[in-house]
């Protein structure tokens, strides 16, 4: 037995790792009971159907096709009967886009616009999705031409899995579906990592305008090390002689600034102390996104 853990070992230094399998191809692997299995875990009333051609992307007919090619199969005997997740892509996409933008709206109604626009964006990011989408499991059911799945046909897919929601359940659940594993990645996250903003300064001295606010007066709180390498300088915003906020910074430009991001969060209230979301109701906004439903 040492011996032949001994010889493994050095093979497996020789070769290196064996390339990854999908999980359709190794044991124990029935498709449907996995489709059944997917909708199940979800609490979901999907169609099988429209679950099924969700989960099958334009690469994997495309590449089925050319290995059948290959074999010399006869095309019209050995025909896929199977429907590319175009068009549910299509749906999910932009009812995701519509339900995404009304919910920061909505939650956040002092928000800037841009800053709804930035937060929306990043929450139907590649990135976001594709974390969302490989811990719900569906990489393992994504039929694609490539394998790993690219970080594309999984946004896809997820996006297909939406549409198929969609149209099996309705935009409520569907909605459902985006505030309980997307809209969540929110916490956690700051509000100026997701929207850049260029000058912070200006952005404020525009939204204390709009609330009929005196502009802002930097004054320098307090000082540290101000002669050494590593100096730290508080700033603090006044506005009508009431402190909106304070900001740490190496130079006491960078603590203007930051003490504008600060009284920015405060202004949208989206603070890290702020309230958490309240996912007891969606009375507020989910009258919304049947809007996009009835548009396409």
């Amino acid at each position: 037995m040492k011996t032949y853990t001994y010889i493994m070992e050095k093979k497996l230094k020789i070769e290196g790792p064996p390339p990854p399998k999908p999980r359709s191809q190794k044991p124990n692997w029935d498709y449907h009971s996995e489709v059944q299995a997917f909708s199940s875990r979800l609490h979901e009333n999907f169609s099988l159907e429209l679950l099924k051609t969700a989960f099958v992307n334009p690469c994997y007919i495309e590449s089925e096709h050319k290995r059948r090619q290959a074999l010399s199969m006869n095309s019209e005997a050995t025909a896929l009967v199977l429907n590319a997740n175009v068009e549910l892509r299509s749906r999910g996409s932009d009812f995701s886009a519509g339900f995404l933008t009304d919910w920061c709206r909505a939650s956040f109604p002092s928000l800037h616009s841009d800053g709804v626009a930035a937060v929306a964006t990043h929450l139907s990011s590649p990135a976001v999705v594709c974390l969302v989408a490989r811990n719900l499991g569906i990489e393992d059911l994504t039929m694609s031409g490539e394998f790993p799945v690219p970080d594309d046909v999984v946004y896809a897919t997820y996006m297909a899995v939406i549409g198929a929601l969609l149209e099996s359940s309705g935009p409520e659940r569907a909605g459902f579906f985006l505030r309980d594993f997307v809209v969540t990645q929110l916490i956690g996250k700051d509000l100026f990592d997701m929207w850049t903003v260029v000058n912070p300064m200006g952005l404020l001295l525009e939204e204390l305008a709009q609330r009929n606010m005196a502009a802002p007066e930097p004054r320098l709180i307090r000082s540290a090390g101000a002669s050494t390498v590593l100096p730290l300088y508080f700033v603090g915003l006044y506005s009508d002689q009431k402190l909106l906020a304070q900001g740490p910074g190496e130079t006491i430009i960078a603590a203007e600034e930051e003490a504008a991001r600060v009284a920015l969060r405060e202004l949208y209230g989206f603070t890290e102390s702020r309230r958490p979301s309240d996912f007891s109701t969606m009375e507020r906004w989910q009258h919304q996104p049947a809007q996009y439903v009835g548009s396409n």
